[in-house]
C-alpha cells in the first residue's frame, strides 16, 4: 500500500510516498481504509528527530512513517473487536504512534467512532486529534462554565479554531488572539472579540476566567491575566526555552492558585464519539486550510511549519486516478 515515509530526519523534503505492506486484521483489530488523515505539530517533531531522546530505546529505525488522526471506512473486522461493521465511516488517532498517512491502518475499537453524517470524510479528517485536544482542555481540564470569560491563543489554528467554536458552544464568552489577516475569520467561527496578537499584549487585555495557550510562549504574563480562580491549559511549551516553560508549569502547581495545566492527548472512543456529537449537533465544524495529494505530504508538512494556516493542512489519500 502507498504510505509517507521518511529515511533520515531533516526537513520536509525527506518526506516521500513510498509503498509498505498492507496490516493485517489481528485479533481486536478494525482494519479502515483510510480516505484522508491530517499533519499535526508533534509530526514535524518527529519528523525532524525532535523527540530522538525520548524514543531512542525504541527507535527501530528507518524508513519511519508519519500521520496520526484519520477518516475512512471500515473494511474488515478482526475476531474479539465489536462495535463496528464494514462499511461504516469512522475517524479516529493512532494510540501515541505514527503511521496513518497511509492506505490502511488497524487498530483497536478503542481508538474509533462513527464519523460524523453528513461530513466529508475528507475534510473530517481535520478533527479528530485538535478536535478531542480541544474538548479535553476545555471541558476536562478547565472545566469550562457558561457566562465565563475565555482567551483563546493561537485562535485561527487547528486546535485554537476549534476552541472557539467550544467556548461559544459551552456559553463562554470568547476572545481570541491572532493575527492580524485572521480576525474576521476567528469571528465568523464564534469570536465575541479578536485581537491581533503582534498589536495586543497580554497586559492590554482584561481578566480572564480561562486561558487556552496554543502557542507557548510568555506563559507567566498571561497566567497573570486570570482571575483569582481562573485556570490555564496549555497545549505546548516554548520551543526556544523548553526546560524553562517546564519548570514555570510544575512551579504553578505548586505556587499559587493559579496553575497551568498540560496534557499529551492520547484520545479514545469516549472522546472521538463526544466530537461526533459536537459537528452532527452543528456546534463544531471541520477547518481546512488545503487539501493535499499523498504525493505532496512534503508540501503538507511545509505548509504547516511555515505557519499562518487556518485549521489544519489535509492529505488525501485518493489514488492518481481517483
Amino acid at each position: 500500500m502507498r504510505a509517507a515515509l521518511y529515511d533520515r530526519y531533516g526537513g520536509p523534503e525527506v518526506l516521500h510516498e513510498g509503498t509498505v505492506a498492507r496490516p493485517g486484521t489481528g485479533p481486536g483489530d478494525v482494519l479502515v481504509r483510510v480516505h484522508a488523515a491530517s499533519v499535526n505539530g508533534g509530526e514535524l517533531l518527529g519528523r525532524a528527530g525532535g523527540v530522538r531522546l525520548a524514543t531512542g530505546l525504541l527507535d527501530r529505525g528507518f524508513p519511519k512513517r508519519t500521520g496520526n488522526d484519520f477518516a475512512g471506512e471500515v473494511v474488515e473486522v478482526g475476531s474479539g473487536a465489536s462495535g463496528f461493521a464494514p462499511g461504516e465511516r469512522v475517524w479516529g488517532a493512532l494510540p501515541r504512534t505514527f503511521g496513518s498517512m497511509a492506505e490502511f491502518v488497524a487498530v483497536s475499537p478503542r481508538q474509533l467512532a462513527l464519523a460524523p453524517a453528513g461530513t466529508d470524510l475528507v475534510e473530517a479528517a481535520a478533527l479528530p486529534v485538535v478536535g478531542t485536544t480541544a474538548v479535553t482542555a476545555l471541558r476536562d481540564r478547565a472545566r469550562l462554565a457558561p457566562g465565563e470569560r475565555l482567551l483563546v491563543r493561537g485562535a485561527s489554528g487547528g486546535v485554537g479554531s476549534v476552541a472557539v467554536q467550544l467556548g461559544r458552544a459551552y456559553g463562554a464568552h470568547v476572545t481570541a488572539l491572532a493575527g492580524a489577516e485572521h480576525l474576521d475569520f476567528v469571528r465568523e467561527l464564534g469570536a465575541d472579540e479578536a485581537f491581533d496578537y503582534a498589536d495586543t499584549g497580554a497586559a492590554d487585555l482584561p481578566p480572564f476566567d480561562v486561558v487556552l495557550d496554543t502557542v507557548g510562549t510568555g506563559m507567566p504574563a498571561y497566567r497573570r491575566r486570570l482571575t483569582g480562580n481562573g485556570r490555564m491549559v496549555t497545549i505546548t511549551f516554548d520551543s526556544g526555552r523548553m526546560l524553562a516553560s517546564l519548570s514555570y508549569v510544575a512551579a504553578s502547581a505548586v505556587f499559587g492558585s493559579r496553575r497551568v495545566r498540560f496534557f499529551s492527548g492520547n484520545p479514545k472512543h469516549e472522546l472521538f464519539a463526544e466530537l461526533t456529537r459536537l459537528t452532527e449537533s452543528g456546534a463544531v465544524r471541520p477547518v481546512v486550510d488545503r487539501i493535499l495529494p499523498l504525493a505532496e505530504i512534503a508540501e503538507a508538512h511545509r505548509a504547516l511549519e511555515a505557519g499562518g494556516i487556518r485549521g489544519k493542512v489535509v492529505v488525501s489519500m485518493a489514488g492518481p486516478d481517483a
